[in-house]
C-alpha cells in the first residue's frame, strides 16, 4: 500500500484539501489526521471492517477499545441511547475539546469498535482539521493515536509516517499538535463518574462542573492484567521508547546527583544515555557533570534534553512524546527521567511516563547516594 501525504491548513482546511481523505473514510479506508491532542488514525467507527484495519495497522490488541470522534452533539444520539445529565453538562462545558466520555453503546456501534464491550467512548475534538474531516466525510471516525501500538504517540505527521508508512491510505499533515497528550477519559456509566485516563481536563475542572468525580486506582499503578480494558491506555504497555526508561523520584538535588552518577556508570559501560531534565534542573545537571569531569554535548553518547518547566506543566505535556521519539532517533539505550507532580496536569504526565517506563521508578530519600 502506498501512503499519500496531504498538507492541509492547520486553522482552516479547505474542501479540496480534505476531499480525497473524506472519500477514503467513506470507502472504509484509513486516514491519519491531527487533533488538538495527538494525531489520530481514523476509520469509520460504525464499520467493523474499518475498525479491524485500524487494529491491524497499529498492531493493537483487539480488546483495546477505540474512541469515536464526532463533530456535533446530535451525533451522540447515534452512538448511545443513554446520556446522563452530568454528561450533557460536561459536553456543554468541554466539547469541542480533549474530553472523552464513555456511554452504553447503541446497536449501531459494532463490537469491533468497542473491543467487545457494551460501552462506547466518544469525544468531539476541537482541532479545525479534525472537525472539518468528520463533517466533510459524513463519517463518525474511530481514531486511536496514529502510531504503532506501544510506541510514543505522534505529535507530528513525520511521527505517523515513521510508524505507519505503507500501512494506511493517507496522512493529513497539519503541523505539530497543541496539547501533546491524549484526552481525559471519564466513565459516565457509573455514579459518581470515574476518570479512567487523566489528561488536559483535570479532576478539579470536572468536579467544578458536576461535583464528585473518582479516579481509577490503576492510573498511577499497574492495571490487573486479567481485566478487560474499558478505555484506551488502561492495560497494555503504552508510549514506550526503544531505550530502557527509568524514573527517579525525590528531592531535586538528590535526583540530579543520582541520575548523573547512573549516567556516568552507563557511559563507562559503553551505553548511550539520555536524560530528561526541566528548565529548573538543567544547570544542576551541568554542574554535576562538570564536577565529575564529564562534558555535556547536545548529541552523542550523552544527551541532556529539557522537556519544559515545572511552572508550566502544559509545556512538559506538549514535549513528552516528541522528546521520547528524539531519543529513539538517536538510538539512545538508557533514558533517565525526573519525576513530576501527581495531581492536576502532572497526573496525566506521570500516567504516560510510568507506562512508558514499564513502571520502573526509584524512590530516593534524603541522605541516599548512588552506589556503583
Amino acid at each position: 500500500m502506498k501512503t499519500t501525504i496531504q498538507t492541509i491548513s492547520k486553522t482552516n482546511p479547505t474542501k479540496e484539501e480534505l476531499q480525497t481523505a473524506a472519500g477514503i473514510l467513506q470507502n472504509g479506508g484509513l486516514v491519519a489526521f491531527p487533533t488538538e491532542t495527538v494525531y489520530g488514525l481514523g476509520g469509520n467507527g460504525l464499520r467493523a471492517d474499518a475498525a479491524k484495519k485500524i487494529y491491524e495497522a497499529k498492531g493493537r490488541p483487539s480488546d483495546n477499545p477505540l474512541i469515536i470522534h464526532i463533530a456535533d452533539i446530535e451525533s451522540l444520539s447515534r452512538l448511545t441511547d443513554s446520556i446522563p445529565e452530568k454528561a450533557r453538562i460536561l459536553a456543554e462545558k468541554f466539547w469541542p475539546g480533549p474530553l472523552t466520555m464513555i456511554f452504553p453503546k447503541s446497536s449501531q456501534v459494532p463490537y469491533g469498535t468497542t473491543g467487545g464491550l457494551d460501552t462506547v467512548a466518544v469525544r468531539m475534538p476541537s482541532h479545525p482539521a479534525a472537525l472539518a474531516l468528520i463533517r466533510e466525510s459524513g463519517v463518525l471516525i474511530a481514531a486511536p493515536s496514529a502510531n504503532t501500538s506501544g510506541r510514543p504517540s505522534p505529535t507530528k505527521a513525520s511521527h505517523v509516517k515513521e510508524d505507519l508508512d505503507g500501512k494506511i491510505d493517507m496522512i493529513l499533515d497539519g503541523g505539530t499538535v497543541g496539547i501533546g497528550i491524549e484526552s481525559t477519559i471519564v466513565d459516565m456509566t457509573q455514579e459518581p463518574p470515574m476518570i479512567l485516563r487523566p489528561g488536559y481536563i483535570t479532576k478539579e475542572m470536572l468536579e467544578e462542573a458536576i461535583g464528585t468525580v473518582t479516579i481509577d486506582k490503576a492510573i498511577l499503578s499497574k492495571a490487573d492484567p486479567s481485566l478487560k480494558p474499558k478505555a484506551p491506555g488502561m492495560k497494555y504497555k503504552h508510549y514506550a521508547p526503544k531505550g530502557d526508561l527509568t524514573i527517579y523520584d525525590g528531592a531535586g538535588d538528590i535526583v540530579v546527583s543520582y541520575i548523573a552518577a547512573r549516567a556516568k556508570k552507563e557511559l563507562a559501560a559503553g551505553r548511550t544515555v539520555g536524560i530528561i531534565a526541566t528548565e529548573e534542573s538543567f544547570e544542576l545537571y551541568k554542574k554535576a557533570f562538570s564536577a565529575a569531569g564529564c562534558n555535556l554535548p547536545e548529541e552523542g553518547p550523552l544527551s541532556l534534553k529539557v522537556i519544559g518547566s515545572r511552572k508550566d506543566e502544559a509545556s512538559i505535556a506538549h514535549s513528552l512524546y516528541s522528546l521520547l521519539r528524539d531519543f529513539d532517533s538517536a538510538g539512545t539505550q538508557i533514558i533517565l527521567s525526573e519525576c513530576f507532580s501527581s495531581d492536576q496536569l502532572g497526573q496525566a504526565i506521570m500516567n504516560r511516563l510510568l507506562k512508558a517506563a514499564g513502571y520502573q521508578i526509584i524512590h530516593l530519600k534524603e541522605g541516599e547516594c548512588y552506589h556503583e
